[in-house]
């Protein structure tokens, strides 16, 4: 048989209801005062029936029962609502990044002038009569075959006009009148594109110093400015046409010689000629190297040999002929031998007397001899 170990008494903490020693004279879970206690239980104790067995926990465990049975609950829960397909996932929703957008006002344009429109013309009423086409009719009219076929509903190939039958003529189309532009004229034209100075007149300026300056004369200067007179003081402002500037003189052109001439052919007399009468004449003639020009001639001379070349005549002519005069003739009544030659020269300039200066401007001809005597004599053979 087992000895039982008789239990300690115990009683409970009436603040916190945990089960403590009978003579413990303070809770050791919330620290209440139990002496004072003993005296009022004793006297309940007898009137106290059974009653059911308590279960006391302390906070700290009350608290953790509590927050493992919300989660229990929580997990539970979450379980059941995906069975039932009930779970929202959460939907990531993108946050709109507001943008600065530049708004450009645009700048309002000049507007553009623009025709009046024209009032839309009255059709014109037409009797179609006897032998009358739509092509007649157009041309009449002058409008196209199509403008009566579309506004008279009429077939295509127009085929089908009676006599009597009325018809819509559309008016021709006016012509809308082009906007005027603006045209400068010569005169406004010129003295726009002309180039301008202004000027201040300065201390000891004259109006002809200041026309040297520029190059352009002063009486357009004064016109420009208007000024009645060549009078011009300090401080005054002008403005200097430079358009209206003196040309400036080009290089000297260097004047191109042209190419020399032939000899000129010698026709009459014939080589050894004479000319015995008193009263004959002798005129030398040539064939003509071309045109002459206006500072150009012919140059005809004449020796007398007979005396030694001391008498030489010297002429210019234009022409292919010479007479020589008859003051170059001998005077004593011997027969004399002349040896006589034809060349083209030009003139160069003049000398101080103003006599023009001749160069040579080609091929001198070839040499013939002639006899001219003074008086009627025997025939002679002149020795060359």
């Amino acid at each position: 048989m087992t000895s039982e170990i008789p239990s300690k008494p115990t009683k409970l903490c009436p603040t916190c209801g945990t089960r403590v020693s009978e003579d413990a004279s303070r809770c050791l879970v919330c620290g209440s005062d139990l002496s004072g206690t003993e005296k009022s239980e004793g006297k309940t104790r007898a009137v106290q029936g059974s009653r059911m067995p308590q279960i006391t926990l302390s906070l700290p465990i009350a608290l953790i029962l509590l927050a493992l049975f919300l989660g229990i609950g929580a997990v539970l829960v979450y379980f059941a609502l995906q069975e039932t397909g009930r779970v929202v996932e959460p939907t990531i929703t993108p946050t709109q990044t507001s943008t600065v957008t530049l708004t450009v006002t645009p700048t309002p344009a000049t507007p553009i002038p623009t025709g009046t429109p024209l009032p839309t013309p009255t059709p014109a009423t037409y009797t179609v009569a006897a032998g009358d086409t739509c092509a007649g009719i157009a041309f009449t009219f002058g409008v196209s075959i199509q403008s009566i076929v579309l506004l008279n509903n009429l077939p295509a190939d127009c085929n089908t006009l009676v006599e009597g039958q009325l018809l819509q003529i559309p008016q021709p189309t006016p012509t809308p009148t082009s906007l005027p532009t603006a045209t400068l004229s010569a005169a406004d034209a010129t003295e726009q594109a002309c180039e301008k100075v202004n000027y201040e007149v300065q201390e000891n300026d004259t109006l002809s110093s200041i026309s040297n300056a520029y190059s352009v004369p002063m009486a357009v200067i004064q016109e420009y400015n208007g000024l009645s007179s060549e009078t011009v003081f300090s401080g005054m402002n002008l403005t200097i046409p430079l358009c209206e500037r003196f040309p400036t003189p080009g290089p000297t052109p260097t004047a191109t010689l042209p190419p020399p001439y032939n000899a000129p052919s010698l026709l009459l007399p014939a080589d050894g000629a004479r000319f015995n009468q008193s009263g004959d004449t002798v005129t030398l003639q040539w064939a003509s190297i071309g045109t002459l020009r206006d500072n150009e001639a012919y140059e005809n001379t004449v020796v007398d040999f007979t005396d030694g070349d001391s008498r030489r005549l010297v002429d210019y002519v234009t022409d292919t002929k010479y007479i020589v005069p008859a003051t170059f003739r001998s005077a004593d009544n011997i027969p004399h031998l002349y040896r006589w030659w034809v060349m083209a020269t030009r003139q160069a300039g003049t000398d101080e007397d103003g006599n023009p200066i001749w160069d040579s401007a080609g091929l001198a001809s070839d040499r013939r001899v002639f006899m001219w005597s003074g008086s009627l004599s025997p025939a002679t053979t002149p020795t060359p």
